[in-house]
């Protein structure tokens, strides 16, 4: 296949910088930390599954769900 000027694997090495660069940035988007036992927005607690299953969590799943929907 033709490629142009460009070395053998440079499209895919884009390809994969890109994909990193969008996992990286996912990744600092996720809490980290303790997770808080009461959400920050409402204060109703934060069962304790949630708070294993998403470390550093600091929203209930209601406020979750809709910080989601506005973004």
């Amino acid at each position: 296949m033709a490629v142009g000027w460009s070395r053998d694997g440079a499209v895919q090495d884009q390809i994969d910088t890109t994909l990193q660069e969008a996992l990286e940035r996912a990744r600092s988007w996720l809490p980290a930390g303790e997770s808080a036992t009461h959400c920050d927005e409402c204060e109703v607690q934060i069962p304790e599954a949630r708070r294993k299953a998403v470390p550093g969590v600091r929203l209930c799943v209601r406020c979750q769900s809709e910080r989601e929907r506005r973004q």
